[in-house]
């Protein structure tokens, strides 16, 4: 997490990534002596290009998931002209709104909806200099990032965090306009500047009383999403239908499941819902972010036991024939990672 200037620094939410990980550094070391491997966890996900250390391809991921369980999705290549762009949209048969991302890439940088062929050209003129990806909008009600493990050589992985997503929203009193509630909530004054280029528009409406206004509908924290402690809604109905499915993916055995459903009703009884990405060992129990429900040690503890999940797996991976990564390949893959992550940066 990155802390912005303007954030509570009392709320570990808004605390900078070294604040987590340093504490456990001394832990992941011991388990690198242990495995006599300096990245051993390049062996956690052998579909995964370096098991998902956030320099993988989110469209070949995806792509190792069932088509129905997907968005529909277009590859656009960097550079790639926008009549190609449209085709591609009539072919596959999708409408605006749509949503479009780099295909490398997290925090939500570069993330946005799209609402017409303007949006889309306007995006294109400034970020085509990147690999995208184009995705039609799925409109189930909620969010949520489901974190998934399994031992290799085990029956049955299970569901370790599950964070629910609550998406940005004021509500009107009838009589302030919309530039005014985003001032005076507490969490939507901290993404004005955010807010103010996606609602420019309509900061001076004033909405109804009693109405609620959901400011953004991408499911990232750096949009203003809030990350809420959703444990206690894993069950072993839950468990059974997420191991059922992470079964389908060839060689994903850590990771975590970021998808859009309905309710946890129709996701268990009917399998209704879509997976919008599926990360690697970058990824994190974004639980630990609800500073209501948990506190900064358990945060760490969690963050530990998985670092040890990852241990057993990538180890057991080795046994069984996969190879970790050389300490050079991988580094590179870092490196190559950061330069990319510094041209994104500059768009914004």
């Amino acid at each position: 997490m990155r802390l912005l200037k303007t954030k509570p620094f009392n709320n570990w939410e808004f605390w900078p990534s070294y604040m987590f990980y340093i504490p456990i550094l001394p832990y992941a070391i011991y388990l690198a002596i242990k495995a006599r491997n300096l990245v051993f966890y390049s062996a956690t996900n052998p579909s995964i290009n370096h098991s998902g250390n956030g320099s993988e391809s989110k469209f070949k991921t995806l792509n190792l998931i069932p088509n129905e369980f997907i968005p529909i999705s277009i590859f656009i290549k960097k550079k790639e002209d926008l009549n190609w762009v449209l085709n591609e949209i009539s072919i596959k048969k999708l409408t605006f709104p749509l949503i479009i991302k780099p295909d490398i890439g997290f925090r939500g940088l570069l993330v946005k909806q799209l609402h017409s062929k303007k949006d889309l050209q306007n995006y294109l003129l400034k970020y085509n200099c990147i690999d995208l990806i184009l995705q039609e909008f799925i409109d189930f009600k909620n969010e949520c990032g489901i974190f998934y493990y399994r031992i290799p050589n085990e029956k049955n992985g299970a569901i370790s965090s599950i964070t629910l997503k609550k998406f940005l929203t004021v509500i009107g009193d009838g009589s302030s306009n919309l530039e005014k509630l985003i001032k005076e909530d507490k969490r939507a004054f901290h993404y004005y500047d955010f807010l103010k280029e996606l609602h420019h528009k309509d900061f001076k409406n004033i909405p109804n009383k009693n109405t609620n206004i959901q400011l953004n509908v991408i499911g990232n924290h750096s949009k203003g999403t809030q990350f809420i402690n959703g444990n206690h809604l894993i069950s072993k109905d839950l468990n059974k239908i997420i191991d059922q499915f992470m079964k389908q993916i060839p060689d994903f055995y850590y990771g975590r499941l970021d998808l859009k459903f309905n309710s946890f009703e129709n996701l268990i009884k009917k399998n209704e819902f879509k997976v919008l990405e599926i990360n690697g060992i970058i990824s994190e129990p974004t639980h630990i972010y609800d500073s209501t429900s948990i506190n900064y040690f358990n945060a760490l503890k969690s963050l530990k036991l998985h670092w040890g999940i990852i241990y057993k797996i990538a180890v057991n991976n080795n046994k069984n024939g996969v190879k970790y990564d050389t300490v050079p390949v991988f580094l590179k893959s870092l490196i190559d990672l950061k330069k990319y992550t510094k041209i994104i940066k500059k768009l914004v």
